[in-house]
């Protein structure tokens, strides 16, 4: 194929980052997902290895830079642009690496094997963009555009591996349909479109079940919102207790003291220890006596250097107990990595004046209920922990019945960072076959049943509460069973084609120079 020109290209590119990022809240245009994949593809028709690099960076950081808006308003223009540079790179490596897979023979020649390596490198690249550097960055990945479509259902069968691909998929099946609709073949044309809407309509037969398990568990959940947004909010740390104790305490008009399992907190809702200080404990014990339930508060712990960002559960009469610590604390957000460099491009740094330490146990939260006659486990990510596959897999798989994901959304404004964080808390769900709380602050807070089905949510920056009857779930997904193996085996497939494609490039640099 000839190398289009340049302009051509670019604007493809552009284009194509602006249709993806529509896929994503708050529009939630699904479909464009893969028509944007598409027009990044069609660009890259034709391109050298360095073209490749630059087009990829292109619709990389334009996806990013609006994508990632949200890390402009917490922490100003400096570390957003430079996240989104960052995070661009790694298209900027697919597409690179999809120029040399495609000079591949056998991918020249099969379409059909075409389409599912272009799958495979795009996948590869994005699991390596959730990794590294620093734990990785997950936000924007193609599986959390399509929580509102059909391929949701596919999360179930093999998490964001499956359902990205996918999405890749189906948009180089278009690219392809466009590329044989330019030189006539309206038949084959058709016959990619016809099986781009055949993987798109998979999702509407994979079954998922919302039935209870082991019970049900009558939950509470209480965002008692803070004085305004930005970081100023939590500097007036007692006032945000005080509202999330209203909050519970205003449970009490739709139900009776007693008639709860569990009341919800969000993380941040109270940064005063309550185990250490004796007012805020006063406050807490008080909000959970008079709804006559524990309280899964979030919390800080203080150590003489460090802290611990924590979900603490607080029973009436007893305080806490059962705790569970962040596993993946945020960098540049709760810690800050190689500080002296950091604060070269920005003083906010200062701002985390002390990082956060991992905890070191998986998430689950042991909630003794009296109505059950038993322990339920709950599943608990905290904040940034829902778009990490691997941690509320092992919360799954260590026997949480119900997903909860406490979370401060204050710092992000009215921006798209909570409906993208609601999306992802979806999309465990369906992963998972487990009903999910997200709670924040601030909002959106929302209830989602197994199939993710969003049954009760809140707008941002209110002082909002929910009831609800939930169902425990105990069986495993085949995603969970799977685990990382699909992951693992798409990435050593992507790493045999790059060979692959390498070896081809060699070989007909060697065949010219003759």
């Amino acid at each position: 194929m000839p190398p289009r020109r340049p302009s051509v290209a670019m604007l493809l590119c552009i284009l194509g980052a602006l249709t993806t990022e529509a896929a994503f809240p708050g529009r939630s245009w699904w479909p464009l997902a893969p028509v944007g994949i598409a027009l990044l593809l069609l660009a890259l028709g034709g391109a050298t290895v360095p073209r490749a690099l630059a087009y990829g960076w292109l619709w990389g950081a334009v996806f990013f830079l609006i994508h990632l808006w949200w890390a402009e308003e917490a922490a100003g223009a400096a570390p957003w642009v430079l996240l989104g540079i960052a995070e661009a790179g790694f298209v900027a490596v697919f597409a690179a690496a999809w120029v040399l897979v495609r000079r591949w023979g056998p991918v020249e020649r099969h379409p059909a094997l075409a389409v599912v390596a272009v799958a495979s490198l795009w996948v590869a690249t994005e699991t390596a963009r959730g990794l590294v550097p620093f734990g990785g960055m997950p936000w924007g990945k193609l599986a959390f555009s399509q929580t509102t479509g059909p391929l949701l259902r596919l999360a179930s069968l093999g998490s964001e591996t499956l359902v990205s691909g996918v999405v890749v998929a189906v948009g180089a099946l278009v690219a392809l349909a466009f590329a044989h609709l330019r030189h006539a073949r309206v038949g084959r044309a058709s016959g990619a479109v016809v099986v781009a809407a055949g993987l798109v309509g998979v999702g509407l037969v994979v079954p998922v079940d919302t039935r209870a398990e082991s019970g049900t568990l009558r939950v509470g959940a209480v965002q008692g919102n803070v004085p305004g947004p930005g970081l100023d909010a939590f500097a007036v740390r007692r006032d945000v207790l005080e509202r999330h104790v209203t909050g519970t305490e205003a449970l009490l008009e739709e139900v009776e003291p007693g008639e709860l399992d569990v009341v919800l907190w969000p993380e941040n809702s109270t940064d005063i220890d309550p185990r250490v200080d004796a007012e805020a404990g006063q406050l807490v014990e008080r909000a959970a006596t008079a709804v006559g339930a524990p309280i899964l508060v979030g919390g800080q712990r203080y150590t003489d250097n460090h802290r611990y960002n924590e979900a603490i559960l607080w029973a009436p009469g007893e305080g806490q107990v059962d705790v569970y610590a962040k596993q993946r604390p945020a960098p540049f957000a709760e810690y800050i990595p190689l500080r002296e460099v950091a604060r070269m491009v920005t003083d906010a740094v200062d701002l985390v004046s002390i990082d956060m330490l991992p905890g070191e146990e998986v998430g689950v939260v042991e909630l003794d209920s009296a109505r059950l006659g038993r322990v339920v486990d709950l599943a608990v990510g905290i904040c940034f922990e829902v778009a990490y596959a691997d941690l509320i897999r092992d919360s799954v798989l260590a026997g949480g019945e119900l997903l909860v994901i406490p979370t401060n959304n204050a710092s992000f404004g009215y921006t798209q960072e909570s409906s993208q964080q609601l999306a992802m808390s979806v999309f465990r769900a369906v992963e998972h076959g487990r009903s999910t709380v997200q709670i924040s602050t601030v909002g959106i807070s929302g209830i989602v049943a197994p199939n993710g089905v969003v049954t009760q949510s809140s707008g941002l920056f209110t002082a909002d509460r929910f009831v609800a009857s939930l169902p425990l779930r105990t069986s495993l997904t085949v995603a969970d069973r799977l685990g990382v193996w699909p992951t693992v085996t798409v990435a050593a497939f992507a790493v045999v084609l790059v060979v692959a494609g390498t070896g081809a490039t060699i070989a007909r640099r060697g065949r010219r120079a003759r």
